[in-house]
């Protein structure tokens, strides 16, 4: 046989599903690791859906998504913003994964470097792979609450950077950049020329009267910045799979043909779906976005009970990237040995990236009995280790 690709031989491995495969051998175990709501898809979202099959909406459509939910897409920016986009300055995608994959095919080429965090979602580094490019990671430090710094970014910065992903909220840190610290982005990638990846998927889960911002309200680099976001977490549809980009029309506009070789295009219904659910779903956001502040709150006031982690709270997204380092042992470790002794499975730190390393992360999109009786196990563990 002759040799496999070089994207099969040198893609990085996930620590998340080494996690998975060790948690498989075991009974009753709790996840605190799948980044997914745990709410249904809200009826009248799925209802659209039905009525859209009835209409037999079941046909190829435009590889860049039909002009009513690109120009819902739309007109949601200009308020954000203040900007005057179209629907030519949206292109709809297969989740928020093909929208940054889009996005960095329609920048990279081989050889070009781009920034990405660290910790960061481990995808990033993946698709960069794939595309022959190099990922260079850019540390991230809880004393800076995890917030990536603007010169943290231009110390990475050489000849051949192109493009720099940010994420806010944070997935896996939970942290929230204000507008303050995009500022200070903005002047970076104003200066280097660079292009920018906003993965914006969690801007509407976040708390304690904090505000999402984003890098595309900066006017003098807006043409550079390509915005990334999902339908999957705001509206609880992740198995829907609809997703978009947000950017300039010279950017959005080489995609659609790129699409057309991956794709095509996404389901005409699902679309239809996604028009109702950024158009009338306000009450189920703000639903969901109490509750998942009201089971973060659990999770601060748990780990506070908990000798040996730390946690100060997660201002957006819903995960807590809780130091272990008073364990003494690796995130790794950490990760195995609860789920061999208390049937808790949580991601290893490390999965994110080295500066990672004396972290787990853990997901509280599940219900509250599961939150209270992982805790409960991880006490046990905790107290376990002092024998």
């Amino acid at each position: 046989m002759k040799e496999l690709s070089k994207v099969t031989q040198n893609y990085p491995a996930s620590g998340i599903r080494k996690m998975f495969e060790l948690a498989g051998k075991y009974d009753n175990v709790i996840s605190l690791t799948v980044g997914e709501p745990a709410f249904d898809t809200p009826a009248n979202i799925k209802n659209a859906a039905k009525m859209s099959l009835d209409n037999n909406n079941t046909h190829y459509v435009s590889n860049a998504g039909i002009p009513e939910l690109r120009k819902a897409i739309a007109e949601k920016y200009n308020r954000l913003i203040g900007e005057h986009y179209t629907h030519d300055n949206v292109m709809v995608a297969i989740g928020g994964m093909e929208a940054i994959f889009l996005a960095l095919l329609a920048t990279v080429n081989p050889g070009d470097e781009v920034l990405i965090p660290d910790p960061g979602y481990p995808n990033y580094e993946g698709q960069t792979v794939i595309l022959g490019a190099k990922a260079v990671k850019v540390p991230i430090y809880e004393k800076h609450s995890f917030n990536i710094q603007a010169k943290d970014i231009e110390n990475a910065i050489t000849e051949k950077t192109k493009v720099l992903i940010l994420n806010s909220p944070s997935n896996p840190l939970g942290s929230v950049l204000s507008r303050d610290d995009l500022a200070e982005i903005a002047e970076v990638v104003k200066k280097y020329d660079l292009f920018v990846i906003s993965d914006e998927v969690y801007e509407e889960i976040i708390f304690d009267g904090h505000r999402h911002h984003s890098i595309s309200q900066f006017p003098e680099i807006r043409e550079n910045v390509l915005v990334i976001n999902s339908l999957s977490k705001t509206y609880a549809m992740t198995g829907w799979r609809i997703g978009y980009v947000v950017g300039c029309q010279k950017i959005i506009g080489s995609m659609p043909k790129i699409q057309e070789g991956i794709a095509s295009c996404v389901s005409h219904f699902i679309q239809d779906a996604a028009v109702e659910a950024i158009e009338n779903s306000g009450e189920s956001v703000k639903y969901m976005q109490e509750e998942y502040s009201r089971k973060r709150d659990i999770v601060i006031e748990e780990i506070n009970g908990i000798k040996g982690l730390e946690y100060k709270g997660s201002p957006g997204s819903f995960y807590a990237f809780v130091n272990i380092k008073s364990s003494g042992m690796t995130s790794q470790e950490f990760a195995e040995r609860l789920v061999v002794q208390e049937q808790v499975l949580v991601v290893p730190g490390s999965a994110f990236g080295s500066m990672g390393e004396g972290y787990v992360r853990i997901v509280f999109a599940g219900s509250d009995n599961d939150l209270r009786e992982a805790f409960k196990r991880i006490n046990r563990f905790m107290e376990s280790l002092k024998k």
